[in-house]
């Protein structure tokens, strides 16, 4: 398989069957930024069992307004789950703190945005991940190689909207991937 690995920021990766890694068993992943030397992404369908967004606000001391916002939280992957990060449409821009992510995404991970979130505020479509998925130099490359994962372009009524558990197959619907099709194992031509 020959892809760009210069071109992942704005796609999705999607875990294939035989991942191997139970963390990422199903994930579809928004690809935050891509270089030679790292890359990042956020999972988008495994809301948090844990943490429901006006406690996370109770936690910080961030006022709700009656008009405040629920959003969802998700685990956004295995590295530092004490930190969040906020994925939302671009009609949202908090000075000198959101990173604007390939296929009109924005990327914040700054009090701001809760606190304008909490005030009915903010961006009109938003995901709030807890920690996030994070590879060194070449290892998403690789993994690629070994078929752990598809990729996509992103689709933002799949990252931000519909039932997380129908993402799986909501992602492999938009390659045209019929889900019972894909086998546990990979090949090579």
């Amino acid at each position: 398989m020959s892809f760009d690995s210069t071109n992942l920021a704005g796609k999705l990766l999607i875990a294939m069957p035989d991942m191997g890694d139970p963390r990422f068993d199903r994930s579809v992943i928004f690809m935050c930024s891509h270089s030679d030397e790292r890359a990042m992404g956020l999972i988008v369908n495994k809301p948090a069992q844990d943490l429901k967004f006006n406690d996370l606000l109770k936690q910080l001391d961030i006022p709700i307004a009656p008009k405040s916002r629920q959003i969802n939280v998700h685990v956004g992957g295995p590295v530092d789950y004490g930190r969040g990060f906020v994925l939302h449409s671009p009609d949202y821009h908090s000075q000198d703190s959101t990173m604007e992510v390939e296929g009109g995404y924005g990327l914040t991970a700054t009090l701001d945005i809760l606190e304008d979130i909490s005030q009915g505020d903010g961006p009109e479509r938003c995901l709030l991940a807890m920690g996030y998925a994070g590879w060194g130099p070449g290892q998403l490359e690789a993994e690629i190689q070994h078929n752990g994962w598809l990729i996509c372009d992103a689709d933002s009524d799949l990252v931000f909207a519909g039932e997380n558990s129908a993402k799986w197959t909501g992602a492999l619907d938009l390659m045209g991937i019929n889900p019972l099709m894909l086998s546990p194992g990979g090949g090579s031509a």
